[in-house]
Formats: structure tokens, sequence, C-alpha cells
């Protein structure tokens, strides 16, 4: 079930437009990103490095980089240890190259996911004892791990914790105490005296940030450290930052630089998905390239990821990017067997009717939770936590709505985890099996959702006519990549467009073509990319098979569409032609 909202934010989109040279349609999409005075459209549209913000406002920068600017210089031994996802490795990789560019003595270590599990822990603290380890530095994770820095405390290391996730908390009587990790610097901009402006940055962007103030302090130009913007800018969108203010900066110059990338295997990567002649978006990096990245982490070690982008060899860089790529291809067949298995028991437990879902897939790898999870939550609209079975226990993965609040959710009944962390839209725990139950009762009978959250609800941009579009406005709604997170692709809409024909296409049938009409003048082909076969199943449970199949075949009827949809120019053989790409669908009789 959808409900369809038009936005309706007020502006003077004419006098918008004057200024920025641009129609009053563009003007009006930037007003829908909550962007109210000219300077914040002036930034959004044009802002560039010398617009992001100063890395020594990071509470304990400074602090952390003198402590590690004291290590490198007396010889101690460093060692980075970092999550296995894309934002975990991009992080140790700057990480990396920016400490041995100031000279340091340090490797790498970045848990499995299967025998670790997420983040720093004892095992790894004790194994960095033994190995001579003077110093820990963690990115893209430590803010949870107060216990396992202790011990690390008394053994006589030293750890800096980087990190963005939210700070783990305690509430008692309304009072909120945060509980920060005992390491010798913490930087994270989530911390509440942290006057770092935007706190919405990922774990590479923070060490991104971390090498800034360390370069400054060996006065190592600040130019080399735009070498890190590519990578930095891929782990923002895979983690799902959203894209304004300076992440919308950091992403836009990383796709303008990534052509010219100095990092081999970067390139090689982007070679073995058949990218080369593509211009890159911010989906390539969402969609192709990061997926690759993070299949090592899911299925074998985030280790031969990070190896990738380290290799300096063509030639081992393309045997390692295509040995990635088709790792990535085997996690997708994976998770669409996931995702039958876990409609499956949902239907069979009667747990389909619970307004948070806990699905438990024992025999499922657990590196694939998560994207189950998120599969499952955009099928049913609700949150989803996927749990599988370890030889620790259990851990489970979750994914959220905008209505849920999933890590708050979870500190109010954190008695039911061994470990737990995340944000408001996902997160990850590992408990004990005989808590699963009492967990998926506590999650429901604590909920304060209602059926109306579950409603999934379509923000359209502008009712605008097919009519309307050309090629130069089509081509203006460039000017507000990159899309993704918080700032989505413009969604248009129009009412009232007759079926002249369709037919599916391609091998697999999971595309469908429709040519259209506004009934006057204009006529527009369309894409639509979800499933064929739903769609005209749907369309005959709508008019019957008799008259579906009379449009199927563009023989006269009497069923008429409204859509909401993204225009695009479709360049086939040198011929140009506007489509649209549907992304949700009404079918009425008229």
């Amino acid at each position: 079930m959808e409900k369809w909202f038009v936005a309706s934010k007020r502006a003077d989109f004419n006098k918008i437009g004057e200024v920025f040279h641009i129609s009053p349609v563009t003007a009006r999409l930037m007003r829908n990103r909550d962007l109210t005075t000219i300077e914040e459209m002036q930034r959004y549209l044009y802002g560039s490095l010398s617009d992001l913000y100063d890395p020594h406002l990071l509470k304990d920068a400074d602090k952390g980089a003198e402590i590690i600017k004291e290590k490198i210089e007396a010889g101690k031994k460093i060692r980075i240890i970092s999550d296995y996802d894309v934002d975990g490795v991009s992080s140790n990789y700057i990480l990396y190259q920016g400490l041995k560019r100031c000279g340091a003595d340090v490797d790498y270590k970045i848990p499995d996911r299967v025998e670790d599990g997420y983040g720093i822990n004892e095992h790894l603290i004790e194994q960095a004892a033994e190995d001579g380890i003077d110093t820990i530095i963690t990115c893209d994770n430590g803010i949870a791990a107060s216990a396992q820095i202790a011990y690390g405390n008394s053994l006589g290391l030293t750890i800096v914790v980087t990190d963005h996730h939210d700070i783990p908390f305690q509430k008692e009587n309304d009072e909120i105490t945060y509980l920060l990790p005992p390491a010798a610097a913490v930087i994270n901009p989530k911390q509440k005296d942290c006057s770092y402006p935007f706190k919405s940055i990922c774990g590479a962007v923070v060490v991104y940030k971390f090498i800034q103030v360390l370069y400054d302090l060996f006065q190592i130009d600040q130019k080399e450290s735009e070498a890190f913007l590519e990578i930095a800018a891929m782990a923002t969108v895979c983690d799902v930052m959203p894209l304004f203010d300076e992440n919308r900066i950091l992403v836009r110059e990383g796709l303008r630089r990534i052509r010219q990338t100095e990092i081999v295997g970067l390139q090689a990567l982007i070679e073995a998905n058949h990218l080369e002649d593509k211009k890159l978006s911010s989906y390539h990096f969402g969609f192709i390239l990061g997926p690759c990245i993070n299949a090592s982490g899911r299925l074998t070690s985030a280790k031969e990821a990070l190896e990738l982008l380290l290799c300096k060899d063509k030639e081992i860089c393309r045997q390692k990017a295509e040995a990635l790529t088709a790792l990535n291809a085997e996690r997708k067949e994976m998770t669409a067997d996931g995702v039958k298995a876990a409609k499956a028991y949902l239907e069979s437990t009667g747990h389909v009717n619970d307004k948070v879902l806990v699905v438990y897939l024992p025999d499922c790898h657990e590196s694939i939770a998560g994207i189950i999870a998120g599969r499952m939550k955009e099928y049913y609209h609700k949150p989803v936590f996927v749990i599988t079975r370890t030889k620790e226990g259990l851990k489970g993965s979750g994914r959220s709505i905008e209505a849920y609040h999933m890590y708050q959710e979870m500190n109010k009944i954190k008695e039911c985890f061994d470990k737990f962390g995340g944000h408001p839209m996902a997160a990850g725990l590992s408990m004990q099996e005989d808590r699963l139950e009492e967990f998926r009762e506590k999650l429901n009978t604590n909920t304060t959702l209602t059926e109306e959250d579950f409603v999934e609800k379509v923000h359209i941009d502008v009712a605008l006519p097919i009519s309307y579009l050309s090629e130069s406005l089509i081509k203006e709604f460039e000017l507000l990549e990159p899309f993704g997170n918080e700032n989505t692709k413009p969604l248009f809409a129009q009412k009232d467009l007759y079926i002249k024909g369709m037919r599916v296409l391609g091998t697999t049938g999971r595309c469908l073509k429709l040519f259209l009409s506004d009934g006057s003048q204009t006529n527009i082909e369309a894409m639509y990319f979800g499933e064929s076969d739903g769609f005209l199943e749907e369309l005959s449970c709508f008019c019957g098979k008799e008259e579906a199949q009379r449009v199927q075949r563009g023989l006269p009827h009497h069923i008429w569409m409204d859509v909401t949809y993204y225009p695009q120019i479709n360049e086939w053989r040198g011929q140009k032609n506007i489509q649209i790409v549907i992304q949700n669908y009404r079918f009425k009789h008229q």
C-alpha cells in the first residue's frame, strides 16, 4: 500500500532560477531538499573543497595526532584495527597510507567477521601485545568497546579511537549518561562536546580528517591528502551517509577524480565490472564497486579487498579485482535464496503480522543477514532483524524504516544482547539462542509503531507533465547529483497516461518497456525495471485477463495509468530520445 504526496514547499522559484540560470523546476527541486537561502543553494550547486570544515574542530583530533606523532618519532609499532565493510576497509586504507607517509612503523588488522565479530576484542588486543605493538588505532569501530579498551590499557597499550557510530548511553530517571571508552583519544563527531559542525560523516571521512591534522603536524602539503578523496567518497555512499552538506562535496569531488585515480586496485575493479567507458555516479559506488569490496568481508576476508587497494602491480590487481567481482556474484545468489527463505519463514510462522519482524534463519551465512534484512524491509515496509546461528550463539543485523530508531529501541532491551550497536536505520547484535523469543516479544511489546507507519510514503517533487520534458531540462537535473541518502533522485509524476503498448525485454524478462501517451500530442517511451511478472499480474487483477491482453497487444482498451518517474536521455546507435523510468504506478479506468 502506498500514499503519494506532492511536495508543497514555497519559494520564489522564478527568482532562484534567474540567480542560478536554471529552470523554475530545478529551483523547486532544490527547495524540496530543504535549501532555503541563496548561500545554501550556492554551496549545494557549486561547493568545493575549500568549503569543507576544518578537521581541527574534531574533538581529540589534535590530541590524537600529537600522540601518534610522538609514537612515530619514537619508532613505536602501531596497528590499525578496522571494521570489515566498505567503510572499514576504506578507513584502514586511508589511515595506513597516511601513517606510512608520516614515517610510521604501522601494520593493520581486520577482524574476521565469523571468528572475531565486529570491532576490537580481547583476542585482537592480546595478539597486538604479543606482537610487540605499542599503539592501536581503531577506525570505524571502538566507540562501544569500553571493556576491551580498558583491557588494552591494562596491558600497557595506547589506544586511539576513531569512529562515527552513535555514542553508547544509559538512561535512568530520564537522565541520559553517555559512555565513552577509556582511550587515550576519542575522535568521533557525535560526541556531545565535539564542535565539529557536521555530525554525519562516515568512518573513512573521520580518518581522512585525522590524517589532515597529522599532515599539518608533519608539515606535509595538504594537497597530498586529496589522493584519498575517491576512497572516502565511496565509503560515504556505501555506508549510506546523507548526501548533503560536506558529504555532497566529498562525493562529488571523489567522482570527479576517480577516472584519474592513482589507486591501481580501484581502477582494476572498475575494469573488472566493465565500467571503463561509463560515467560513474554514486550508483556505481553503492551498487557495483562497493559490494565487490564488501563481498570479501562477507564471504572470505576483508584483507583481500584492502590488499587490492594497496597493490601497485597492474596484473595482480586485475586478478584480485576479477576474483572479488566473482565473489560478489556468488553473494548475490546467496542473497536471493535467503530472501526467499525469509519470506517463507514469516508466512509459515505467522510472524509476518508483527510490527517489528524478527526472521530466524539459522543456516544463513551471517555475512548476508544485513542485506536480506534490507530487502525484507523494502518488501514489507517494516523494521526487520535477520538472525543467524553461529558457533558462539546468535548474530543478527537489522534494517529500519523512518519511523523507527533502531539503535534507541534496542537500547531499551539491551539485557537481551551480548553485544549490539548501530544507527537509527541499521544495527547489529549478538545474543544467546534462549533470548530470541524474548527479544522478539519485547521489541513488539515496547514499540509505538502504528499501521500508518507501515504505509509506504511516496514523496513526489513535482507533478511534471511529460510534454514539459526536454533534453536541456534533463541535462540540467545533473546539477543535483550525486544522488543518494537524503539527496534522492528527483521524483516526478503525471496522471492519466494511456498505454499504447508494452513488451517484455531481456532474457530474464525482468524489464518492461511501455509506450505511453498523454492523450494529446505527446508520446513517450517508458521503462519499468521492477518485476514485469508482478506488473502484468496486477494489471490482470485490475481489469481482467481479456482486457489486460488487449493492453499488452496494443489493441483499443480503457486502461490508463498514473506514474511517478525520472526522465533520462536514451542514446542508441547515435540516436537520442527522451524516455522515463517508472518508479510507481496506479492503474485506472477511463
